[in-house]
């Protein structure tokens, strides 16, 4: 039965025509271009060859938009390659894994309750920057194994950590994190053995027979603040929305949990958090029969992918419980994303709750957030999103 249509919960896929035609696409990124990969098939042939395409290179380059006018440091280990990317991750595989363990997602249950809780005594809320913001701020102090106060710090910084919401060069918000993080470090360096936080981790751990340094240490940071900030949200922000439209859905988890799975892979497939990520080229190559000149830019388009009816069928639909979903919406390859069991237990606590406690989600306003690439215009979530939940 085709999935019912509601303009609030509708994400279409802008990248259709251009992925079936030449199946990449140049733009411009601040006088540096990209060309955008868009084939599922394309996208993840590049992914994996990092020897070609790398992380590597000039820190923030690979991120689109660049972010090479606004910080320096190297976001660690996201932008390295073998074989420093294996000692770097080797470093912090297992904090980032401990997720999946019992314990924690006891916790991450009691806080999204919490969460619940508040907007369910408020009627009505405005659920990106009064619900899935401070989701996301306080289910970050479970990763990072701190007081859950500090994320009252986070919540005043908005949706975005490191980026101004309306201007790729202001560099602002860097520096605001920037001198907390020194100042955390810092802290955290007068006794490391005292604390079980991820700074105490890092300070005793070490890289190739060496302690890390400041800079190494503030890199690994950096991605763990960025990374998964505005892309939990966004996630957390369009699940609310989707079981707004589709309460059938929610009815269908309720009936069984064991759905709760296969719908955090299929709602992140179908939303794409994060529309794409860079590459720098080591050398000419071709992608998608397109030439890709030395030191040049692609992306790989995650979204674009995730959409490819060459893979996924109803690839404009959510199928909730659609089996065999090889999307790519926490990369893929060797740079698979450091804190996709964190987002994954986050999302799959969320509609877990959502399924036990709530009735009826009605949508009272929005505003869907727009990304412009070239010619394509992208909803990635919304820049404001009214509910009153039951």
């Amino acid at each position: 039965m085709p999935t019912k249509k509601c303009p609030f919960s509708e994400f279409p896929d802008p990248f259709a025509a251009a992925r079936e035609a030449e199946g990449i696409r140049e733009i411009d990124d601040q006088g540096d271009p990209v060309k955008m990969v868009l084939g599922h098939r394309n996208v993840r042939k590049s992914a994996h060859d990092w020897k070609t395409f790398q992380s590597g290179a000039t820190p923030g380059r690979i991120v689109v938009p660049s972010e090479v006018n606004i910080r320096d440091i190297r976001q660690i280990p996201f932008e390295t390659d073998p074989p420093e990317h294996t000692a770097y991750r080797a470093l912090v595989e297992d904090w980032f894994r401990r997720p999946l363990g019992e314990a924690y997602e006891v916790a991450l249950t009691e806080l999204i309750n919490g969460e619940f809780d508040r907007a369910l005594t408020a009627g009505a809320v405005e659920v990106v920057h009064d619900f899935s913001l401070p989701l996301q701020s306080r289910a970050l102090t479970l990763l990072l194994n701190c007081p859950r106060q500090e994320a009252e710090h986070w919540i005043g910084w908005g949706t975005h950590v490191f980026r101004s919401d309306d201007d790729p060069l202001d560099g602002s918000k860097a520096n605001q994190l920037y001198d907390y993080l020194d100042a955390e470090i810092a802290r955290a360096a007068v006794d490391p053995k005292s604390g079980e936080d991820l700074y105490a981790h890092l300070l005793q751990a070490e890289y190739k027979g060496r302690k890390l340094t400041p800079e190494e240490i503030k890199g690994v940071m950096i991605l763990t603040f960025a990374g998964g900030r505005d892309t939990v949200i966004n996630a957390v922000t369009n699940t609310l929305a989707y079981f707004a439209g589709h309460p059938e859905d929610l009815a269908r988890i309720k009936e069984n949990p064991e759905l709760s799975t296969r719908a955090v892979e299929e709602l992140v497939r179908y939303f794409s958090p994060l529309t794409h990520m860079g590459r720098v080229a080591t050398k000419d190559a071709e992608v998608s029969g397109c030439p890709v000149a030395a030191d040049s830019r692609i992306s790989l388009s995650w979204a674009a992918a995730n959409r490819d009816p060459n893979v996924f069928e109803k690839p404009n639909e959510v199928v909730i419980d659609r089996k065999g979903n090889p999307h790519l919406s926490f990369g893929f390859g060797i740079h698979k994303c450091l804190g996709a069991p964190h987002a994954r237990q986050v999302l799959k606590v969320l509609i877990n709750t959502l399924a036990k406690r709530v009735k009826k989600i009605e949508v009272l306003d929005h505003e869907d957030n727009i990304e412009q690439w070239g010619e394509f215009d992208r909803k990635v979530g919304f820049h404001r999103l009214k509910v009153r939940i039951s």
